[in-house]
């Protein structure tokens, strides 16, 4: 191809050196000349040294993989059945397999651009003037056409710059969508096992309650107590059917929730590990704020489309300015098909072409006012997710640093009111006092058991969410 451009005259034996000199030239300015617009510098983020509330020191837990956070062997066996058929997960890949498409499709903008075409009238020919070794809709002709963008202003290089940094995007888009896949698959298998703890202690509370209007009718007939009291029993007996059909009701809901993550129709979930035996990392390090910019997936999301952004600043600013390409043709043409491969049939010819706005200058100019406001939205973008991210991390921290005191405080609970309800049980059963004592102790154990299960959940729920916030799984 370029044997070609250096003998753009077919009828000359040696090639042109004015053409050499000019070609040569033209490539030394595509190579050393300055993309026009801003280079990308990562913008200057103030972190702190630490995190305001960090309950252990030590390497961040979000450089464990996540098999080795998340222990349960039913769990880790729904993560990969959702990280293989999840329907997001496969649309971002996609998304990514496009962006690399688009990458290329960029890059070949630096190679010249050759086309060919030819021309037959083989239907006859109602009028018309061919003039040999020339084509026209008249004559019989193959021909090259050569057009090859000498990249001065840097459009070309701009513009690959944003469509790498658009497949990076893509690529950290991705890998949000697993972190975040993973997470949910999680949280909603945890809000299983709650709902299973749950229901256990709602069937035990009906049962109970049952058993205490069925002891109520039998001492309303015998006039020990007042249809009052009954009516009291058979309240809580209705409000813990009402609990057991709510429950029943959010389990298959969560299961199907949970279906759609793992990319399936609706259907039961096995449960591997009960809810009180998953186990958890004992400290739960956040390891440094810096190390945040560098390892989320959203943020570097976000910084390579600040990337991008700034990269087509300078396209649209070298689309202002005269384009310069070399041009070229090569073929045979004859009047008549016998001729078209004899001496004297063959044409070419060579140049520089220049193109450049004229009317649309203008245009052109507020083009690369909307490129510049583009990235400054990015930058903002940046920023703000930078501050999401920092705020999410700080919640998890809290939450974590809070629970486990919240979880000891309700242990105790349950355990008092276990005791409340055996002795209340036992003034009753000596006549010392009326049963409406030991209705008030189950209806308080029953609901302090339901709070304890609840924030049991959300211990294990902290501990994922932390480990999303600082962008888990990353390797060093």
């Amino acid at each position: 191809m370029r044997k070609f451009l250096l003998q753009v005259d077919p009828f000359s034996e040696k090639p042109n050196s004015n053409w050499f000199r000019t070609i040569t030239l033209c490539v030394s300015l595509c190579l050393t000349g300055c993309a026009m617009g801003p280079d990308y510098l990562r913008p200057q983020i103030d972190t702190a040294e630490r995190f305001r509330i960090s309950p252990a020191e030590g390497q961040s837990i979000a450089n464990l993989s996540w098999w080795e956070l998340l222990r349960d062997e039913e769990l880790q066996r729904l993560i990969n059945r959702a990280l293989h058929d999840n329907k997001d997960l496969q649309r971002a890949m996609a998304s990514v397999e496009e962006f690399q498409a688009r990458s290329r499709i960029a890059f070949m903008d630096f190679v010249p651009n050759m086309d060919i075409d030819a021309n037959a009238p083989v239907f006859g020919k109602l009028s018309g003037f061919g003039i040999p070794g020339f084509p026209t809709p008249f004559s019989y002709f193959g021909r090259t056409t050569l057009n090859w963008e000498i990249d001065i202003w840097g459009r070309i290089r701009r513009s690959n710059q944003a469509a790498r940094a658009d497949l990076m995007a893509r690529e950290e888009n991705r890998r949000a969508i697993i972190l975040a896949l993973i997470s949910a698959v999680a949280q909603s298998y945890f809000d299983l096992l709650q709902f299973d703890v749950q229901r256990d202690i709602a069937y035990r509370a009906l049962a109970s309650w049952e058993e205490s209007v069925a002891i109520s009718r039998a001492q309303l007939q015998g006039g020990v107590i007042s249809r009052l009291d009954l009516d009291q029993f058979e309240s809580e007996r209705a409000n813990a059917a009402a609990r057991v059909a709510e429950l029943e009701r959010q389990v298959v809901q969560k299961e199907n929730e949970l279906s759609i993550l793992l990319g399936s129709n609706p259907v039961s979930i096995a449960r591997g590990r009960s809810l009180t035996e998953q186990v958890v990392p004992p400290e739960v390090p956040a390891g440094l704020p810096s190390e945040l910019l560098q390892r989320r997936p959203d943020i570097l999301q976000a910084e390579q489309n600040l990337a991008a952004a700034t990269a087509r600043i300078g396209v649209a600013k070298a689309a202002r300015f005269p384009k310069f390409s070399i041009t070229g043709i090569l073929g045979v043409a004859s009047p008549a098909l016998s001729n078209l491969l004899l001496s004297g049939s063959e044409f070419g010819v060579g140049g520089l072409g220049l193109a450049g706005p004229l009317l649309n200058a203008q245009s052109l100019g507020f083009e690369q006012r909307a490129a510049e406001a583009q990235a400054r939205q990015a930058l903002a973008q940046y920023e703000q997710t930078i501050l999401v991210a920092f705020k999410e991390v700080e919640d998890a921290l809290v939450a974590i640093r809070t629970v486990d005191d919240q979880l000891q405080a309700q242990r105790q609970q349950v355990e008092a009111l276990h005791s409340a309800l055996r002795v209340a049980d036992l003034r009753y059963q000596g006549g010392i006092t009326s049963y409406v004592d030991v209705l008030l102790a189950k209806r308080n154990l029953f609901d302090a058991e339901f709070a304890l299960s609840a924030t049991q959940r959300f211990r294990l729920v902290s501990v994922v969410q932390l480990y999303k916030a600082l962008g888990g799984g990353w390797i060093p």
